[in-house]
């Protein structure tokens, strides 16, 4: 069952990104230990597409490195 958007956005914050704003349901997320934001897309109620999810697990690795 694939996760909604809302709890990849929890698990960033979690991990120190900030959401620096986008323009409609796109959501960019900073790190001050990565040079280039990551983009959530989609409400919060809607589930993540399998990108997404391994997108946020990747930048969440590199963060912890």
């Amino acid at each position: 069952m694939p996760k909604k958007i809302r709890e990849l956005i929890s698990n960033l914050e979690k991990n120190g990104f900030t959401n620096r704003g986008g323009k409609g349901s796109h959501r960019n997320f900073v790190h001050p230990n990565l040079k280039k934001p990551i983009t959530i897309s989609g409400n919060d109620g809607e589930d993540a597409k399998h990108y997404q999810e391994k997108a946020v697990m990747k930048v969440i690795e590199e963060v912890q490195k």
